[in-house]
């Protein structure tokens, strides 16, 4: 694949080759103890791994379970290419106040639609 191009253009099983090579780095790192190099890794799996989905089946309003994040949900207030702004909810329904933006990827299953 071009150095220049975006993930935005690439195909599905250019993506998919992607995600491959990312993963084999991330382990190569992880056996070798480096852990920053491991966790920037993770982030472009993450955002490779939002190409593959459709933001459309994202909606304001909704709340998702957090992949790797058995503890919040996180509230939809807007999506914004490949990336969910909103807020997270604790197990004791508390929304925090900061609102952040997460990689579609990291949603979840929907607990509850608008």
């Amino acid at each position: 694949m071009q150095k220049n191009m975006l993930y935005s253009d690439y195909t599905v099983e250019q993506l998919r080759s992607e995600l491959g090579k990312l993963k084999e780095e991330a382990q190569t790192a992880e056996q070798l103890g480096e852990i920053s190099k491991v966790e920037i890794l993770e982030r472009k799996m993450q955002m490779v791994a939002s190409y593959m989905l459709n933001p459309d089946d994202f909606k304001p309003g909704d709340v998702h379970e957090l992949n790797g994040d058995p503890g919040h949900t996180f509230s939809i207030n807007f999506i914004d290419g490949m990336m969910a702004w909103g807020h997270r909810i604790n197990l004791l329904g508390e929304q925090y106040e900061r609102e952040e933006a997460l990689p579609i990827s990291l949603l979840g299953d929907i607990v509850k639609e608008k």
